[in-house]
């Protein structure tokens, strides 16, 4: 007997066996582990030790927002906690088996690993039993600023009054940096309890979502991003950036009694009156001729159709073009498209262009939308993309994609920038910001236009006031430092409404020292006003 031999086969018949379970693992968990993987009779991905350790949410400074712990009794091993409830409809939620929200779903696959630049070490993990590890994403939002603006969105010091003010707990507010595009803070109210979500959601419990849904207030429904709205007068500024940039009209060119006020309050176009006595006269405004900066800030109507008309539409559309308006603007979460045209195309009529002119007419937009108009004139004519990540890192910390500020357009120049921060500081001091204590007398610099749309059938205006802080009176080709857009729908005035709150804002952040400037000159509105027209007495 050769014992050789046989030791020899005996080897031979090791290696082939070898051989074939390697080629096996190889197959099973390599070639075809995705396969397997996605099945949906496949359990052994959520089992604890193999379920996804998803990536967290952080602030621009690190504060966590957004994070995964152990839980046995968690579907796939993890449960989701939020730290900021303020954030729920940006940040969403995410439970494995339902459908995930806000940035929860749109950088899903970062989160739980799925990304090129973590794959390759997931499938790797995945081999060793070791369980996939997501990426972390790092926002511009800061959250001290975010906590800030949640609280002082209830902070309304004005009395209900039902031609003015109407009681309402339904808007959006965004905070930028407008030099960078990068967005500090963005509030949906009212909102929802995200740990809550999770917790019922994770047993099964569709009652908590269930509620939201049937909700009339509709929780659910991020306005910053997804609602749309008519804008009222703060519209006005792009039509004031395009008649002062195509040089079609000045701040100071004069308008005349019955080109500022027509008939009783009344200006005829196509047999249809517009109205809009925003002026008081006899009240506030006793003498005409008035300039296009008396008209900007005592918000008339009659003269912004005009001028728009003015202006000419076509002229009128390549700037509400360059604003990204009847267009996809680029953002890190889907927006719905602002608009200033018919759905269909169709052209606008004479008297639809004049109506849009002034906020009116078909202007239909997102609250994001009328942050990018006020970022353009706080940075000079410059319309940055809007930014939400800054970098997306691995669990360690090394950074794997970072976002830097980009431009979008250049919109209008440096000095008609300028000239319309000029005039938004008339409407502070002097037109319609004028009858809020907070807004005038605000030491922080606080200039903007205000906005009540109409939207008819017996319901009251949505309240809109774009903003932008400090504004130094004796540098004023110094740009704002920051921006901040607020609107409650239904709320009526937007000087009443949102007003107050956004001088508290500002207050807040500027003397916490979470965003950085020099405190400007507050002049009275008293010995600004008067020496430049903008008051008038018998």
């Amino acid at each position: 007997m050769n014992v050789s031999s046989n030791i020899r086969r005996l080897a031979q018949v090791f290696i082939l066996f070898f051989l074939a379970l390697s080629g096996g693992l190889v197959y099973w968990q390599v070639n075809v582990a995705g396969q397997v993987a996605a099945n949906p009779h496949n359990n052994r991905k959520c089992l604890f030790e193999n379920a996804p350790l998803r990536g967290r949410i952080f602030d621009r400074n690190g504060i966590l927002l957004a994070y995964s712990s152990p839980d046995a009794n968690a579907s796939c091993g993890y449960v989701r906690h939020y730290t900021d409830p303020s954030l729920a409809g940006l940040i969403g939620y995410y439970v494995a088996g339902y459908q995930a929200t806000g940035l929860e779903a749109q950088y899903d696959a970062a989160l739980n690993g799925k990304d090129e630049e973590t794959m390759l070490g997931n499938v790797v993990n995945a081999t060793l039993h070791q369980p996939p590890i997501g990426e972390d994403i790092y926002l511009t939002i800061d959250d001290r600023i975010q906590k800030t603006v949640a609280a002082d969105f209830k902070y309304s010091p004005m009395t209900v009054d039902n031609d003015l003010l109407y009681k309402s707990n339904r808007g959006s507010v965004v905070v930028s940096d407008p030099h960078t595009g990068e967005i500090l803070a963005l509030l949906s109210e009212p909102s929802f309890d995200p740990n809550k979500m999770v917790q019922t959601l994770m047993k099964n419990d569709l009652s908590y979502y269930n509620q939201l849904a049937a909700n009339k207030d509709n929780p659910l429904l991020f306005r910053p991003l997804q609602a749309l709205y008519t804008p009222g007068s703060t519209f006005k500024t792009v039509t004031l950036m395009a008649a002062l940039d195509s040089e079609n009209t000045t701040l100071g060119q004069f308008w005349s009694r019955d080109q500022a006020y027509g008939v009783n309050g009344k200006y005829y176009l196509d047999n249809f009156a517009i109205t809009g006595d925003n002026l008081g006269v006899g009240k506030y405004t006793f003498h005409f001729p008035i300039t296009t900066e008396y008209a900007y800030a005592n918000s008339d109507n009659l003269v912004f159709a005009q001028i728009g008309l003015n202006t000419g539409q076509d002229t009128w559309l390549r700037y509400t073009r360059k604003l990204y308006l009847d267009q996809q603007v680029p953002f890190d979460l889907p927006l719905v498209k602002s608009t200033v045209q018919h759905a269909d195309k169709k052209p606008l009529t004479r008297l639809e262009f004049a109506l849009n002119a002034f906020g009116q007419g078909v202007d239909n937009v997102t609250p994001l939308q009328m942050s990018l108009v006020d970022n353009t004139v706080a940075n000079d004519g410059v319309l940055m993309q809007p930014m939400l990540v800054s970098k997306v890192t691995d669990h360690n910390k090394n950074p794997l994609k970072t976002y830097s500020p980009q431009q979008l357009s250049s919109v209008v120049s440096q000095d008609t920038a300028r000239q319309v921060r000029q005039a938004m500081l008339a409407v502070a001091k002097c037109g319609g910001g004028f009858p809020i204590p907070d807004v005038r007398n605000t030491q922080w610099g606080l200039i903007g236009k205000t906005g009540t749309g109409q939207i008819g059938g017996g319901q009251a205006a949505q309240g809109w006031m774009i903003t932008q802080a400090p504004y130094y009176v004796n540098n004023p080709d110094q740009p704002p430092a920051l921006t901040i857009v607020a609107m409650k729908e239904n709320s009526g005035e937007g000087a009443y409404a949102v007003g107050p709150m956004e001088a508290r804002m500002y207050n807040d952040i500027f003397s916490k020292g979470y965003v950085r400037v020099a405190q400007p000159t507050n002049p009275s509105p008293y010995a600004y006003c008067p020496p430049l027209g903008l008051f008038q007495t018998h």
